[in-house]
């Protein structure tokens, strides 16, 4: 079998460097074009955010930021539009955010959030997000 010479290793290196730094541009470009969208604006996750998301060109990637009171709210990932309807907290496997100051990426399709207090979703705490 012929032995690579020492110029052909060389071009060889060199795509593979070239190939993974286009890699690593792409990553960088993909974190660049995201947008932190504050929910509910200047009054935060609060009552009454429903209508917030409408006419908001949401992407995969980008990220929300739930700011509310620590202890006040929480934030609840639910899974069907029934429960985002019926305002229904799975007992089990439910993804919670209670910082107080949470950041959610969006993945693409629907995203459903609302406010697992009781109560606090009827009164119209929480959102439908989609993410082209």
């Amino acid at each position: 079998m012929p032995r690579a010479t020492t110029s052909s290793r060389k071009i060889f290196m060199a795509l593979i460097c070239v190939m993974v730094f286009a890699q690593g541009s792409d990553r960088g470009k993909a974190a660049a074009d995201s947008r932190l969208w504050p929910v509910g604006d200047s009054a935060g996750w609060s009552f009454d955010v429903l209508g917030w998301p409408n006419y908001k060109p949401f992407k995969a990637g980008d990220v929300l930021l739930f700011s509310y009171k620590h202890g006040a709210h929480n934030v609840v990932q639910v899974n069907t539009v029934a429960q985002y309807s019926m305002c229904e907290v799975p007992a089990r496997n439910a993804t919670v955010w209670s910082s107080g100051n949470d950041r959610i990426t969006l993945a693409r399709g629907m995203s459903f959030f609302v406010c697992g207090i009781p109560g606090h979703c009827q009164k119209g705490m929480k959102i439908a997000v989609t993410a082209r």
